[in-house]
């Protein structure tokens, strides 16, 4: 399985009271599989995955699992600290149904090249399962050169697709390509979208991303993988604006999940501590930009 397209993160939707909200959680799928998105991701970071315990984290994948009912490949965050607790987690998501799952290296303080490797093979050795290479220093503490990613695809086969969110992806997505070729490789970048039409160019098969509109996603890479390179240029060029916005260091996720609810898919917009919430100045500027876009710039799925 070469995984390529869009590839939406779920966020986690919380009440007013802080519990996770699953009705919500089913209509943000609907949203994502109504853009025509190629498969979603649970358990991810921008999901607050570190913030849910073990129950909770069985309850969402439960509830995805049940609303997707097959009609996409579903990707479970498993990432651990530690081998044993990941090879669990990676356990538990396959058993329930998940097509394939995204890790990130355990944290060290210094990087182990051979120990990361050494990670990934144990895990593809223990658990029959495509692997997605999570590329995200703040995650693992230390970052990933391309030879390092590119060597992981190579010698363990299961792990062949890498989510690059350490930029310059474009740079990297080149380089890793370069060592491996494209045929034995997928890179998906993240980011928010922010890089995707030049990560499209570098030779990225996709973006796995939680970006609230997932619609202008899945326009410029269908446009790209038709060859209508020019017009997937305009249609990311229009777009950028608002993936700008969203990916604030800090306070993305609440703009995304403010920008989800009134999309009518989440009934709060709540993040658990200690993430930020939306101040009155963020929440005008969104105001401003999501009529911009609509009245400029004649997006039919911006609603403000």
């Amino acid at each position: 399985m070469q995984l390529s397209g869009v590839f939406s993160v779920l966020p986690t939707p919380f009440s007013s009271t802080g519990e996770v909200d699953i009705d919500s959680l089913r209509r943000v799928i609907d949203l994502f599989l109504g853009a025509g998105i190629n498969g979603v991701t649970a358990l991810g970071v921008t999901g607050e995955v570190a913030r849910l315990n073990e129950r909770e984290r069985a309850m969402v994948l439960e509830a995805v699992l049940g609303q997707v009912n097959g009609r996409v490949p579903v990707i479970a965050g498993t990432t651990a600290d530690g081998l044993k607790t990941c090879l669990d987690y990676t356990r538990k998501a396959r058993a329930a149904g998940a097509a394939a799952v995204m890790v990130s290296p355990p944290r060290m303080a210094k990087l182990n090249s051979d120990a990361v490797v050494a990670h990934f093979a144990a895990l593809a050795s223990a658990v029959d399962t495509e692997i997605v290479v999570q590329d995200y220093p703040p995650l693992s503490g230390f970052t990933m050169e391309a030879s390092l990613l590119a060597r992981i695809a190579r010698e363990v086969p299961p792990a062949r697709t890498i989510k690059l969110e350490d930029p310059p992806t474009p740079l990297k997505t080149s380089r890793i390509l370069e060592q491996c070729g494209r045929t034995n490789i997928s890179i998906l970048g993240g980011l928010g979208g922010v890089y995707l039409f030049e990560e499209l160019l570098a030779g990225a098969h996709g973006v796995m991303t939680g970006f609230a509109y997932p619609e202008m996603l899945v326009e410029v890479t269908r446009l790209f993988s038709a060859g209508q390179v020019d017009r997937a240029a305009e249609s990311f060029y229009r777009y950028v604006p608002l993936m700008r916005f969203e990916f604030q260091e800090g306070i993305g996720m609440a703009i995304r999940k403010e920008v989800l609810r009134r999309r009518g898919a989440l009934a709060c917009a709540d993040i658990r501590p200690p993430g930020a919430r939306l101040d009155l100045s963020t929440r005008t500027a969104l105001d401003r930009l999501l009529n911009w876009m609509r009245t400029n710039q004649g997006i039919p799925w911006i609603s403000v």
